[in-house]
C-alpha cells in the first residue's frame, strides 16, 4: 500500500486527536478519587471510543482494551472511524494508570497514537524489558542489556553530570527489587511508581521539568508501543524486549505475528512512518496538568505531536460540560 499522504494525515487528523483524548479523560476524571478503577476505565473507554467514530478514518486498533474476548469495545482488531479517509492503525489508553486515577495520584493521562497501516508492533500483552532515554544522545549509546552500572556511567558521561545527579524511573514492583538495589548502588536517585509508565517513559524528553534522565525496568508491551510512539514524536530512544518466558506466551506471540522471540525492538521497530501522539492529563502530572472543573466547566491540558515534523502543541481548553459530558453523581 502506498504511504498516505503526510500533510492530508496531519490536516485531517491533529486537532481531532486533541478532541478524542480530552473527551477520555474527562469522563476519566469525573470518576477521579472514587477509588473504582473499573469504572472510571469503562467511561474513558466509552467516551474515547465514541469520539474516534466520528473521525474521517478507517481505522484499525493494533494495541487497545486487550483481545477480542477480552474486552467488548476497543479491542485488538477493532475498526473504528466513520469510513472515510485514510487507513491507520491506532495505539491506545482511554486510562493509562487506572489505579492512579482511582486514587486521584499523579500522572493518569488518556493517550493515542496514529500511524499509517501496519506501522505498529502487534504486541501481545506481556511485559516487556524496557530502557528509554530522552533526546540529544548518540544513537545506542546504551543498550538494554548493560549492567546498570554501565548504563549510568554512559549516561552521565553524556551529560557530563556525576551519577547522583541523575534520577531513573522505575515501577515500583518487587520483580524490580535487584534492579532497584543496583542503579541505587551507582549513586543515582530512583523516582519509584506505583502505575503508569507510558507517563514515565514520556518524562525522560524533558527532564529539566520533570526530574527524569532515565526509565529502566518490565512493564507491559502494549505500554512500550505506545511510549515509542511517543519519543517518535517527542525525540528520544527506547529500546524493548518481550519477556515470552513460557511456551502459551511463545505462541500467542507468533500468532500475533512475532518471529524473533529475543528480539530487542527500537523506537522505530515498534512504530514507523509518519506517527501522530496526543496525550492528555487525567491527574496533575509532571508535564500536563489533570482535568480541572468550575461551575460546569472543564479544563483540559493536551500535548499533541508528531514525528514528520517535530512539531509539538500544548493546546489548553475549556469544554461546557453539560453540553458534552454527563456527571456521576
Amino acid at each position: 500500500m502506498a504511504d498516505i499522504d503526510l500533510s492530508a494525515m496531519d490536516r485531517v487528523l491533529t486537532l481531532e486527536l486533541v478532541r478524542v483524548t480530552e473527551r477520555a479523560a474527562v469522563a476519566a476524571a469525573m470518576m477521579r478519587g472514587r477509588g473504582d478503577e473499573k469504572a472510571a476505565d469503562q467511561a474513558a473507554v466509552d467516551a474515547m471510543r465514541n469520539e474516534l467514530n466520528r473521525l474521517s478514518i478507517r481505522g484499525r486498533v493494533v494495541i487497545g482494551e486487550g483481545e477480542r474476548d477480552e474486552a467488548p469495545m476497543l479491542f485488538i482488531g477493532e475498526e473504528v472511524g466513520n469510513g472515510d479517509g485514510p487507513e491507520v492503525d491506532i495505539a491506545l489508553d482511554p486510562l493509562e494508570g487506572t489505579t492512579i486515577c482511582a486514587k486521584n495520584l499523579p500522572n493518569s493521562l488518556a493517550v493515542i497514537a496514529i500511524t499509517h497501516r501496519n506501522g505498529l508492533l502487534n504486541a501481545p500483552d506481556v511485559y516487556m524489558d524496557k530502557l528509554a532515554i530522552g533526546p540529544g544522545f548518540p544513537e545506542d549509546f546504551i543498550e538494554l542489556d548493560m549492567p546498570p552500572a554501565e548504563i549510568v556511567r554512559r549516561i552521565a558521561k553524556e551529560k557530563d553530570v556525576r551519577p547522583h545527579e541523575l534520577t531513573a524511573c522505575i515501577l515500583d514492583r518487587p520483580r524490580h527489587q535487584k534492579l532497584i538495589e543496583a542503579v541505587r548502588d551507582t549513586g543515582v536517585a530512583i523516582r519509584l511508581i506505583g502505575d503508569g509508565d507510558v507517563a514515565g517513559i514520556i518524562h525522560t524528553t524533558d527532564p529539566e521539568t520533570t526530574g527524569i534522565d532515565f526509565y529502566i525496568g518490565s512493564g507491559g508491551a502494549p505500554e512500550g508501543v505506545l511510549a515509542a510512539a511517543a519519543l517518535r514524536c517527542m525525540g528520544g530512544q527506547i529500546w524493548g524486549r518481550l519477556t515470552l518466558d513460557t511456551d502459551e506466551k511463545r505462541a500467542r506471540a507468533e500468532r500475533m505475528g512475532i518471529s524473533e522471540p529475543r528480539r530487542i525492538y527500537s523506537k522505530l521497530d515498534m512504530a514507523s512512518g509518519d506517527v501522530l501522539f496526543a496525550a492528555t492529563g487525567v491527574t496533575d502530572g509532571n508535564l500536563l496538568q489533570g482535568v480541572s472543573f468550575r461551575r460546569g466547566v472543564a479544563m483540559t491540558h493536551t500535548i499533541v505531536t508528531r514525528s514528520h515534523t517535530g512539531t509539538q502543541r500544548w493546546v489548553r481548553a475549556k469544554h461546557i460540560v453539560e453540553d458534552k459530558f454527563e456527571f456521576i453523581d
